[in-house]
């Protein structure tokens, strides 16, 4: 089987979270000198497949099978790999089977190696990620079988292929504030505290205030409102309270104690309670690592393009395999379609990121 009728084949398998579309069980009979571990958790499929060859590194390739809903408006069957004028469409084309078949080519046809080479795939990196990657991590710490560096196949790549890796990912930090006030009738302001507008007079000091100045890697972290709610939906009655929701995608230059520090700046004097939540914390990768510096050259190899080291964009199930202590990136193909209606690579793509991934593997000392 090519590496496109490999790719053909996962797209046409619908797999929307947490569902694997037996494409788990069909990876570890692609790979049948592989040994296979299955962690699987409640509804949510997780394969580790592996190989020792030697006794080097510990090499890994690590992605996901499920896909977000397809959704309305197609102009092909989304789980139907449709090839046209040089592009491939279905559901995750791009996010992420195309990265999902380019290294299980590569592995497979991989005939030598100076260590251990394998495979890290869930069907919950769309959803919650609770029981996915991160359980397999555990389980692989547990039977210190850890690897010493993984790629995680997620798409990448800006204006041409090749163009970016991401060597870290920002942190998300969730903030939610209850501005307290008390209620009164409108036609006496004097007698109420207006949540509204107090929190009118010091909003122009908050949203889209940037919390750090960034760094090489690091865009600096801004104070994003998502959500602000008050009041009975009536014009005669001043609210009791406000709700205010925001975000703030950290470098690791903030933390949750700067976010406190910010927040009570601002409404000092007022009333309220904040409370904090980090959906996923900073990292980033030294650049300097084997992993970085042999994935520069293969991708420079095969493209004639030197990847910029990206840290934009949101998370990845990358996250859990930093905070594991592992070096790791992500590179794959272009990123302008994920999600989105039509999703589309093209052939030359998933045939190239095969290449890279073939060559690191060769040259892996």
């Amino acid at each position: 089987m090519t590496i496109i009728e490999l790719f053909k084949h996962m797209i046409a398998q619908k797999s929307e979270t947490p569902n694997d579309g037996e494409l788990l069980d069909y990876i570890e009979n692609y790979l049948p000198d592989f040994k296979a571990v299955r962690v699987d958790v409640e509804d949510v499929k997780n394969l580790f497949i592996y190989k020792k060859f030697g006794d080097g590194d510990h090499l890994c390739f690590a992605g996901h099978v499920d896909v977000v809903p397809a959704g309305e408006g197609w102009n092909t069957n989304p789980y139907e790999a449709v090839e046209k004028d040089g592009s491939i469409y279905g559901r995750g084309t791009q996010d992420m089977k195309s990265g999902v078949a380019a290294f299980t080519q590569a592995v497979k046809e991989a005939d030598s190696f100076n260590g251990t080479l394998s495979i890290l795939l869930t069907s919950d990196e769309e959803g919650e990620a609770t029981y996915g990657t991160v359980k397999v991590l555990e389980f692989l710490e547990n039977n210190e079988m850890l690897p010493d560096a993984v790629v995680v196949a997620e798409p990448t790549c800006e204006l041409n292929f090749g163009d970016a890796i991401k060597v870290g990912r920002r942190g998300s930090i969730n903030g939610y504030i209850t501005l307290k006030g008390k209620q009164g009738h409108a036609a006496y302001p004097q007698k109420a505290i207006n949540p509204i507008h107090n929190i009118a007079q010091v909003l122009s000091n908050m949203a889209g205030v940037d919390l750090d100045n960034g760094d090489e890697f690091f865009s600096p972290s801004k104070f994003v409102v998502t959500d602000i709610r008050s009041g009975m939906e009536v014009t005669n009655v001043t609210p009791n309270e406000l709700k205010m929701m925001f975000n703030v995608r950290n470098t690791t230059l903030t933390t949750q104690k700067e976010v406190t520090e910010f927040v009570a700046k601002n409404l000092v004097g007022l009333d309220y309670e904040l409370r904090l939540t980090q959906g996923s914390y900073p990292f980033r990768t030294n650049t300097d690592t084997k992993l970085v510096k042999n994935i520069d050259m293969s991708i420079e190899k095969v493209t004639g393009i030197k990847p910029k080291h990206s840290t934009a964009g949101g998370t990845s199930d990358a996250r859990f395999v930093a905070e594991s202590g592992i070096d790791v990136i992500e590179f794959g193909v272009k990123n302008d379609t994920i999600h989105s209606v039509n999703e589309r690579t093209t052939v030359k793509e998933v045939e190239d990121l095969y290449k890279v991934f073939k060559d690191l593997i060769n040259m892996w000392k």
